[in-house]
């Protein structure tokens, strides 16, 4: 891959990692420095197309490719003046053929495919169509009023719900200065035992919703009160499986007997999941004695 770099100076992203590449309307890009030796005074030309250029035209690359950089660049310079929607159309195929002429202006600018042409046919659209293109800048789509809208609930539920918590909050803290206090007072002038007032206090917690849950305050403590769900506690019942075949070797037998003399070890990464060499072989013993002794019914066949 072309390693990312200025075209003028020959300075890369790996030489200098904090190298910064600039791009103006023509699409090549300069590195930082050669833009302010070049464009110090305000103006100058493209070391690469002569392209008369400005210094405040210049702008921070952000696609790796200058040529993308440059589509992009050209589309929102065009869509600013094409900037036309469905509404303004008769039928839907009038507004896609408009489209569509929008796509090969971009295209023929972008790829430098007739662009005297191209550009003189933006130009008569821009002097034929000043009041709408006008009109159109301080008029947003429908799709964005709604987007707009849908954010501006957002936001309000936000806020609401920041207000609520913090209200909430206060509301609680409020309650655990009170428990302490009575606590402390109820210490002083009880004869019970402080184990017995200080369990007493414990029960009496602050319970607040907010929304649909319940956040409890018990003796100085914020929490949410973790549900409780009642489950059947799981029961492993081994099932008995009829192999038509001679039973395997125990499970624990199998290295006593030798049968694993050849079996490669298990490896670190096997053992942390819980399987071993042994299970290996006593699954390949079973699978070997399976269906030995097999005998598929056959029907008898009457005899006359």
């Amino acid at each position: 891959m072309e390693e990312k770099g200025c075209p003028r100076c020959k300075t890369t992203k790996y030489r200098n990692p904090s190298l910064k590449l600039l791009v103006n309307v023509c699409g090549h890009s300069l590195c930082e420095n050669c833009v302010e030796l070049l464009f110090g005074r305000g103006s100058g030309a493209c070391p690469q197309c002569n392209t008369a250029l400005r210094r405040t035209q210049f702008r921070l690359q952000l696609f790796e490719n200058p040529t993308v950089e440059r589509e992009v660049d050209i589309r929102r310079r065009i869509m600013k003046d094409f900037n036309k929607q469905e509404e303004d159309f008769e039928t839907l195929d009038d507004f896609n053929d408009y489209l569509e002429m929008v796509e090969s202006i971009i295209f023929n600018l972008s790829n430098g495919i007739d662009v005297e042409a191209t550009k003189k046919k933006v130009e008569s659209y821009k002097r034929d169509n000043k009041d709408l293109i006008q009109r159109n800048k301080l008029r947003q789509s429908k799709d964005i009023l709604f987007i707009n809208s849908i954010l501006r609930e957002e936001r309000n539920e936000d806020e609401e719900r920041r207000t609520e918590l913090l209200f909430l909050e206060k509301k609680i803290e409020n309650e655990k200065i009170r428990n302490k206090e009575s606590l402390l007072d109820e210490l002083m002038a009880s004869d019970a035992p402080a184990d017995e007032v200080i369990a007493s206090h414990q029960s009496n917690d602050v319970r607040i919703t907010i929304g649909k849950v319940k956040v409890g305050s018990s003796f100085g403590e914020t929490f949410l009160p973790a549900p409780q769900v009642q489950e059947l506690t799981y029961e492993y019942i081994c099932r008995e499986i009829n192999t038509f075949g001679p039973g395997a070797p125990m499970l624990e037998d199998l290295d006593s007997k030798g049968f694993t003399q050849h079996v490669r070890p298990s490896s670190p990464q096997s053992m942390a999941g819980g399987f071993t060499h042994v299970m290996a072989c006593h699954r390949a013993l079973q699978e070997a004695l399976s269906g030995l002794f097999f005998f598929p019914h056959r029907p008898q066949v009457e005899h006359r």
